[in-house]
């Protein structure tokens, strides 16, 4: 049993008063709730929507990681980050898990192990990116990602990944997160 004490109860939520959809598409959506504070005034709270998602260490036999190098269009600029995307309506995580690391690498694991998840920007949007590990990684065949995706694969030494990670060169939260609770993880 941990010696770390349980958490505090959990806070009452704010009464939502009213709730106007103020944008969608088929990638995000924006709505504007009217909540009661605490002392009774109102509150305008913004609420930024995106479907769940999951993020993908991909981990070879000899424990080199599989990652890539992507262009991201909203800031321009292409940096390390380890396959992801975004649960697809009524998919499982898993499902989509797979789905993601065979359409972006080109590769299949042979086992998926879950890491804890989480709330990528909880300040502003329910989003919840679910984690995996995925095991004994062969590459089955070309990759074949997205229209919009600029994207090349590399295997990468662990030892080499670890240091850049530490170095803070994963300028990805995903990537980030999700390498170092597979660092945490792992031995050695």
């Amino acid at each position: 049993m941990s010696g770390i004490p349980a958490d505090p109860p959990p806070f009452a939520p704010f009464p939502r008063e009213s709730s106007e959809r103020i944008y969608d598409s088929r990638w995000c959506g924006l709505r504007k709730d009217r909540v009661r504070l605490a002392d009774g005034t109102l509150q305008d709270y913004h609420v930024f929507e995106v479907s769940e998602a999951v993020c993908i260490v991909p981990e070879l036999a000899d424990g080199s990681i599989v990652m890539l190098w992507q262009y991201r269009y909203p800031h321009g600029r292409s940096h390390w980050e380890v396959p992801a995307g975004r649960v697809n309506p009524g998919e499982p995580p898993l499902a989509a898990a797979q789905r993601e690391l065979l359409e972006e690498t080109g590769h299949r694991a042979a086992r998926f192990e879950s890491l804890a998840g989480f709330y990528p920007v909880n300040g502003i949007s329910p989003h919840y990116a679910h984690v995996f590990v995925a095991r004994s990684c062969a590459r089955v065949r070309s990759p074949n990602p997205d229209p919009t995706e600029r994207m090349s694969v590399h295997v990468l030494p662990p030892g080499e990944v670890r240091e850049r990670l530490v170095r803070g060169d994963f300028q990805d939260g995903f990537t980030a997160l999700a390498l170092f609770q597979h660092f945490a993880r792992r031995p050695g």
